[in-house]
């Protein structure tokens, strides 16, 4: 590939910041000073930035805890794509949360692990916390372990665990529209709060509202190996 998209899929810079960076001097490849953009390199090249050893990495992965306010649409202000960094390109969130929602939230440019994720047909755990205005009923649990028929779809039996009357953890393997606000609904409560807690086997117990990490490749190739169990 060439020199100047290896380093735009590091997210270094725009394709004129880096041009001027390699204009400069300050990119070597296999030790050599090389100042053309075009100049063909590997995957395998040794490629250092002002003598910094470059690792690529044509996908980005991070894990955001989402606050309540922000959007998951590239058109909505404020966006959760404003608390990762903005340097990489194609960045999408994996799925959505509601404005009003916290908690769990992939984002990558990994177009095809995306679509993976929110197929309904690899049933992945999604865990939620929520806290609703009235009392569950006594046989909520069994009454969320049988398919639920909506207008619009028939949910897949979901996991509720309760804490007390008006919280618990439901635990369901789609991510339709308001679903969980919509299967509380059935029970005859409304919703008042609501938090994703896990995504398959990731959690967010390391992080604060607001904060993101980088997934290590052991979690995604965990991921990969998710997608892949049908």
């Amino acid at each position: 590939m060439r020199l100047d998209k290896y380093l735009s899929d590091l997210g270094i810079g725009t394709r004129k910041e880096i041009k001027k960076l390699i204009n400069s001097g300050l990119v070597t490849v296999d030790g050599e000073t090389v100042y053309k953009a075009d100049f063909k390199v590997s995957e395998s090249s040794c490629i250092t930035l002002d003598g910094e050893t470059l690792v690529y990495s044509q996908y980005q992965y991070f894990l955001l805890n989402k606050p309540r306010g922000y959007l998951c649409t590239k058109d909505g202000a404020p966006n959760v794509l404003e608390l990762v960094p903005d340097n990489y390109k194609d960045l999408n969130p994996v799925g959505r949360l509601d404005k009003d929602t916290e908690g769990l939230l992939i984002i990558t440019n990994d177009g095809q692990l995306t679509h993976r994720l929110i197929s309904p047909k690899y049933h992945i755990d999604k865990k939620y916390y929520f806290e609703c205005d009235n009392p569950l009923p006594e046989n909520a649990a069994e009454l969320l372990a049988q398919p639920i028929d909506f207008s619009d779809f028939t949910s897949l039996p979901g996991i509720l665990e309760p804490v007390n009357e008006t919280s618990g953890y439901l635990t369901i393997q789609e991510g339709k529209y308001h679903q969980v606000k919509r299967m509380i609904g059935y029970l005859g409560s409304t919703v008042t709060y609501l938090k994703r807690t896990e995504y398959a086997f990731l959690n967010i117990e390391d992080l604060a509202v607001g904060e993101y990490r980088e997934l290590t490749a052991e979690e995604i190739n965990g991921l990969k190996g998710e997608t892949e169990n049908e």
